[in-house]
């Protein structure tokens, strides 16, 4: 493979780079974990990013998203499914607003309140 004059410069450049300039960590990592006793419903769970469905999630699973460094709406909400009782609300489900900042790594739990659904913040728990 021959180099040109051009492309050696530009290697050259990049490496010169500080680690924080890659466009790589320009995102941060949102998960969300459904603890099987937290929500006693067996009952399938839509998490909404800004309104569109994102991921649905069964007891026990976790679901995580690169997303970028900006605020976000996150909402929660039962989906209709094959298991009888599995019916959406006639009311919207009320957002949280979240802000991640490049390299953050948030985990969160779903719990339930008197308002519904809601995210609660987990231990990182690798």
């Amino acid at each position: 493979m021959r180099w040109t004059a051009l492309s050696l410069a530009s290697l050259l450049g990049l490496a010169s780079l500080p680690l924080w300039a890659h466009a790589e960590q320009d995102y941060g990592v949102l998960i969300i974990s459904r603890e099987r006793l937290e929500v006693p419903t067996h009952c399938e769970i839509g998490v909404y990013i800004d309104d569109l469905l994102a991921g649905r999630l069964f007891q026990e699973q976790a679901l995580s998203f690169n997303l970028p460094a900006a605020s976000v709406d996150i909402r929660l909400k039962l989906l209709p499914g094959q298991a009888a009782g599995c019916l959406p609300g006639m009311l919207v489900p009320p957002a949280q607003q979240f802000t991640l900042k490049a390299g953050d790594v948030r985990k969160y739990r779903i719990a339930l309140g008197k308002s519904g659904m809601y995210l609660k913040p987990a231990a990182l728990g690798y």
